[in-house]
């Protein structure tokens, strides 16, 4: 009985350790891979932006990345595929913080302005993205096209939604949400994409107060 549980124990202690060892060797891996997988998207950047979607090589993101070309294909099938894993990344980094910016802004009034200011500082703050999410976009394709209408759409949504709160608890008078929301959008793209393509303003948080009052009076809101 003594020989039979101590056997048990020692085989249930090796398939513990056994487990645990697996368990880290795993965990390792991943964060291998994760590294090769930030990497490989940061080369991306760096050579799209400097080459432009269409010029760019498979090739090219492998040398950038220092990473042969079978371990590109081992996470993503062709460029295209990069490029789109690209615009999500930042369109999902501008709305969680446009968010986030409304989400700890308690007066209603002010909620517009936070998601406002927070998606100038974000797309000042990723200058490389932005080119590519604003202007390598729009000669791409037609799927590059269609993704762009869909992540348009999805913060033409977030401002409609913020602009039905503001009328529905009196911030502003009755409008027509749906196109506010699309020419609210739509200023901020031409602003910020005027900045990447010129340089100007020099800061691009610099154009925030004009935009600001533009976006405001569209919708009647008092300037504060």
């Amino acid at each position: 009985m003594i020989l039979t549980v101590l056997f048990v124990t020692i085989n249930t202690t090796d398939a513990s350790v056994g487990f645990v060892e697996s368990r880290e060797v795993l965990d390792k891996q991943q964060a291998k891979s994760q590294v090769r997988f930030s990497r490989i998207l940061d080369a991306a950047t760096t050579v799209f932006s400097q080459k432009g979607y269409k010029d760019a090589a498979v090739d090219d993101i492998a040398l950038e990345s220092q990473t042969s070309k079978g371990g590109i294909y081992f996470y993503f099938p062709n460029k295209q595929a990069i490029f789109l894993v690209l615009l999500d990344k930042m369109a999902g980094l501008l709305r969680s913080r446009a968010e986030d910016a409304m989400n700890q802004e308690p007066d209603m009034l002010k909620k517009g302005d936070a998601a406002l200011y927070t998606m100038l500082q974000t797309f000042a703050g990723h200058r490389t993205l932005t080119r590519l999410f604003l202007v390598e976009a729009l000669g791409a394709g037609r799927e590059f096209n269609d993704r762009m209408m869909e992540i348009h759409a999805s913060f033409s949504r977030l401002i409609k939604d913020y602009l039905d709160r503001a009328v529905a608890n009196g911030t502003i008078a009755p409008l027509n949400t749906d196109i506010a929301s699309v020419a609210w959008f739509g200023a901020v793209n031409e602003v910020v994409t005027r900045w990447v393509l010129t340089g100007q303003p020099a800061q691009l948080e610099e154009a925030y107060p004009a935009l600001r009052e533009l976006l405001r009076r569209s919708a009647g809101l008092v300037a504060q």
